[in-house]
C-alpha cells in the first residue's frame, strides 16, 4: 500500500470493527478528501458516519470534542496542517484539558489528521510543518509516520486511544517516500517503503520509536520524511549511521534515544521545521541532559529556514542529502 491507501485501510478497519469511529472534515464524505484518503468510506458507511463539514476548523474540532465526550471517537481531517490555527483554542483549551480538569470523569478519545510539510509547491498556507506547537501541551499526543505500514498501525492506535491525538502525515510521503533532493521516488525501494501492509487490524504502539536503519558511527534523530532524506544522506556519504524514526514525537521513546546516542557516542538532529524552538532544540537539550558523557563530538541540527514558508526556494528550505550527509561529516570527524 502507499500511505494513502494504509490510512484508509486504518479507518476502514475501525469504522467496521466500532460503530462510534465517525470521520469528517472538509471534502471528507464525497469527494473522498483532498488527497482522496477517505475515499469510498462514505459510500460504504454512510453520511451519518463519513460526512462533510463546513470551512471552519474550530468548529469541526469544537464539535469532535463533544462527540468524543459523550462516547464518539471521532477522527477528523484539517485538510492542510497549516489551517489549524483558528482551532488552536479549541486543541489547548479544551481537548487537551479535558481528562484532567474533570478529574478522569470524561475523556477526549479524538483524533485529529493533517496532511504537513511542503514538496506539492502549496507555498506557504499548505506546506508548514507545526509538531513544535503540539508537543508544548501537556495532554495531547503527536504522532507522524514515515511508512505506510506504521501510518495505519499508528492511525488504528490513535483512534483507540483515550487520549486525543494530533495525527500527522507528510505529504510528500503519500505516494511513496522520496530522496529529498528532487521529486522521484527513492531508488532502491526500501521493504518499508511501500507494499506489506496486513489488510486487516494491527496497531504500533504510540509511544516506542523505530531502529530504521542500524548503525555505529553516529545517531540521526529524525521523524516524517525527513527519515528518508536521512536514510539517502547516509548511503551517500557512507557513513555508518543508525537512523531512529521517533514515530510518536510525544511522548517521546526516550529509551531508544538514549541507548542509541550512549552507544555511537554522536548524534545528528534533523527536522523539516524551522530551527528556532522546533522540536529539534527539545531532542538536543534532552541528549544533552542523558548522554552528555558519552558524547564526543557537538549535536548537529539540520533544519528549514528560520524565514517563512519561501514558495520560490522550496526545494533549497527542506534539509535535503547534502546538508545532512554534511552535517554527518562534521560529527563523525569531529
Amino acid at each position: 500500500m502507499t500511505m494513502i491507501q494504509a490510512l484508509r485501510s486504518a479507518m476502514d478497519v475501525m469504522m467496521e470493527r466500532d460503530d462510534n469511529v465517525i470521520v469528517y472534515g472538509e471534502d471528507v464524505g464525497y469527494f473522498g478528501g483532498v488527497f482522496r484518503a477517505t475515499e469510498g468510506l462514505q459510500a460504504k458507511y454512510g453520511t451519518s458516519r463519513c460526512f462533510d463539514a463546513p470551512i471552519s476548523e474550530s468548529g469541526i474540532v469544537g464539535t469532535g470534542i463533544g462527540m468524543a465526550a459523550y462516547g464518539l471517537r471521532p477522527v477528523v481531517e484539517i485538510q492542510f496542517a497549516d489551517y489549524v490555527y483558528p482551532a488552536t483554542d479549541q486543541i489547548v483549551s479544551e481537548l487537551a484539558r479535558l481528562r484532567h480538569r474533570s478529574a478522569g470523569d470524561f475523556t477526549a478519545p479524538l483524533t485529529i489528521r493533517m496532511p504537513c510539510g511542503g514538496g506539492i509547491y502549496g507555498g506557504q498556507t499548505h506546506s508548514q510543518s507545526p509538531e513544535a506547537f503540539f508537543t508544548h501541551v501537556c495532554g495531547l499526543r503527536t504522532v507522524m509516520p514515515s511508512n505506510p505500514y506504521d501510518a495505519k498501525g499508528l492511525l488504528i492506535a490513535s483512534i483507540e486511544s483515550d487520549d486525543p491525538v494530533i495525527f500527522l502525515e507528510p505529504k510528500r510521503l503519500y505516494n511513496g517516500p522520496f530522496d529529498g533532493q528532487h521529486d522521484k521516488p527513492v531508488v532502491p525501494w526500501s521493504k518499508h517503503a511501500m507494499g506489506r501492509v496486513p489488510e486487516g487490524y494491527y496497531t504500533v504502539p504510540l509511544t516506542s520509536a523505530a531502529i530504521f536503519r542500524p548503525g555505529k558511527a553516529v545517531t540521526v534523530l529524525t521523524y516524517g520524511t525527513m527519515v528518508w532524506v536521512s536514510e539517502c544522506a547516509a548511503r551517500e556519504t557512507g557513513i555508518d549511521a543508525e537512523i531512529i524514526d521517533l514515530r510518536s514525537i510525544w511522548p517521546l521513546d526516550l529509551e531508544t534515544i538514549v541507548n542509541s546516542v550512549k552507544k555511537t557516542g554522536r548524534c545528528v538532529v534533523v527536522h523539516e521545521a524551522t530551527r528556532t524552538s522546533g522540536f529539534g532544540a527539545e531532542l538536543t537539550a534532552l541528549v544533552q541532559e542523558h548522554c552528555f558523557y558519552q558524547l564526543e563530538a557537538p549535536i548537529e541540527r539540520v533544519t528549514g529556514w528560520d524565514t517563512p514558508y519561501p514558495h520560490a526556494q522550496e526545494w533549497a528550505y527542506f534539509p535535503g542529502p547534502a546538508r545532512v550527509g554534511a552535517a554527518l561529516q562534521r560529527a563523525v570527524e569531529a
